[in-house]
């Protein structure tokens, strides 16, 4: 006679509570959605006489998707996966006062990356570390009255420099990323697991995003941050082993704890 467990083993499936997103290791606790698409050319191939095609022929493929964040208290470029990320920028580009990218910005673990100076507030450059440092960031994020607000170069010290043909890369430097078009290629893993104890997980390769955009208005409950992206290639859903962390055979029914019998387990 059929019991309520067997129904459980039937089918597997999972919803958006089942599914975390996973970059660079670390979960993207404000990821509302993520979606993606995959196109590829083909064309029929024609001749005189037949008016169907004879053949297709195939061409290059592009896997493009969205992804959209909630707002909480920081920005998707400011979350823990990618807080510390750097490329190689323009020494002549312009940045805003308390970006990530102002000169010598502080990281996470309270470091900081050399090489520039950011201004706090009233101009005071913040060299500090550890809470110091987090007193001093937030004054140069809240400070719009002086010289913390106005924008500069990278490298203050370019200002109508001449190029040096002799050392190219004194206009270049390594720097915090200041928009998410400037994040390096990553990987992005997503990991689901249900109620049942079922578990899949798919595989993003090699993401770069394009496009961001947001809004607010006085009628939004929440604040999106929208993003479009490419990528390489895509690890479709597979189903991944547990054993060994959990088994749906340790699933129990009710008050005397009654397990799945032998047959029950071979179903999941």
């Amino acid at each position: 006679m059929s019991s309520s467990l067997d129904l459980t083993k039937t089918y597997t499936s999972y919803s958006g509570v089942d599914i975390k997103v996973v970059v660079n290791g670390t979960q993207i606790g404000s990821m509302q959605a993520i979606s993606y698409a995959i196109q590829r050319e083909k064309a029929p191939i024609y001749v005189m006489g037949k008016v169907d095609p004879i053949s297709f022929s195939r061409g290059k493929r592009g896997i493009a998707g969205t992804m959209i964040s909630i707002l909480l208290d920081k920005h998707f470029l400011h979350s823990d996966a990618f807080m510390g990320s750097t490329a190689v920028l323009d020494a002549d580009e312009f940045i805003a006062p308390g970006s990530q990218s102002s000169p010598n910005a502080i990281v996470p673990d309270g470091s900081t990356i050399t090489g520039q100076v950011l201004t706090g507030a009233a101009g005071t450059p913040v060299t500090s570390t550890g809470a110091n440092a987090d007193s001093q960031l937030n004054a140069t994020l809240t400070d719009f009255t002086g010289t913390s607000s106005t924008i500069s170069r990278l490298d203050g010290n370019r200002i109508n420099a001449p190029v040096d043909v002799s050392s190219l890369s004194a206009g270049w430097r390594i720097a915090p990323v200041a928009y998410v078009d400037q994040i390096l290629p990553f990987d992005v893993a997503i990991v689901a697991v249900n109620e049942y104890g079922q578990s899949a997980q798919m595989r993003i390769y090699g993401c770069e995003i394009l496009n961001e955009g947001s809004g607010f208005s006085i009628d939004d409950i929440v604040v999106e941050n929208q993003m479009t992206y490419v990528c390489r290639t895509i690890l479709p859903w597979r189903g991944i082993p547990t054993e060994g962390i959990f088994s749906p055979a340790d699933l129990k029914v009710g008050k005397q704890g009654r397990t799945a019998t032998p047959a029950q387990q071979s179903q999941g």
